[in-house]
């Protein structure tokens, strides 16, 4: 079946009333094979949201990197399932899990990189390696590191950060962003093994001043 099938779509939870805003899916256990991308939405309300919802009602999925790359994934997997539903119908059941099965697994880990050892071919996920930058860039005071995305660049191990950043205004804005991407090529090589050829910050916010704004403790979080 397809996956815009009602048949596929996951039962209510109990007292959910209403469209499925940030708010309500935060408070919305994942189902079993359920999965939480690195923004915190489950996959499936964000799927769900992207069929029936406008986006007016939570401009979230639209701004977000992670929703829009799922939604773009599971749209094209959807479109497909529904051609293969109208040739095959008896096989299409198992085919559907298989695909959802490889959708799941991309979500989760991201795109894999190439560390800088071509001889043994080694890579690690975007999402681990993102979770360790984004430490890093929060090891500079008065800087937290709110999203991080990497791109390999050509045929070889190179690969290009893009991070955004919010940073407090107590001094100059250009000397704590360099001070920022210093703390990731350091981390990304002495600790990845990654080659990273630039690191591009934007600053999306400002932090206040203060002496909460140093190094905050790992979580064990998601990527």
């Amino acid at each position: 079946m397809a996956l815009d099938d009602p048949h596929t779509r996951p039962p209510e939870p109990p007292g959910a009333d209403g469209p499925r805003n940030g708010s309500a899916a935060a408070d919305v256990p994942p189902i079993a094979g359920d999965e939480v991308l690195p923004c915190g939405r489950l996959l499936s309300l964000v799927w769900e949201q992207a069929r029936d919802a406008p986006p007016a009602a939570d401009p979230h999925p639209v701004s977000c990197p992670y929703c829009r790359e799922a939604v773009e994934g599971l749209a094209t997997v959807n479109a497909a399932a529904r051609t293969l539903r109208d040739e095959d119908p008896p096989g299409l059941h198992a085919l559907a899990d298989r695909v959802m099965d490889v959708v799941r697994a991309e979500v989760r880990f991201g795109r894999l990189l190439p560390l800088a050892d071509p001889d043994r071919d080694l890579r690690i996920a975007e999402s681990a390696a993102a979770k360790v930058l984004r430490r890093a860039a929060d090891t500079v005071p008065g800087a937290r590191a709110a999203t991080c995305r990497l791109v390999p660049e050509g045929n070889g191990t190179d690969v290009r950060v893009t991070m955004t950043l919010a940073a407090a205004l107590d001094r100059p804005l250009p000397d704590r962003v360099h001070q920022v991407r210093r703390s990731v090529l350091h981390s990304a090589g002495q600790d990845l093994g990654l080659t990273v050829t630039a690191v591009d910050i934007t600053v999306a916010d400002v932090l206040e001043p203060g002496p909460t704004l140093g190094p905050r403790l790992p979580t064990g979080g998601g990527a």
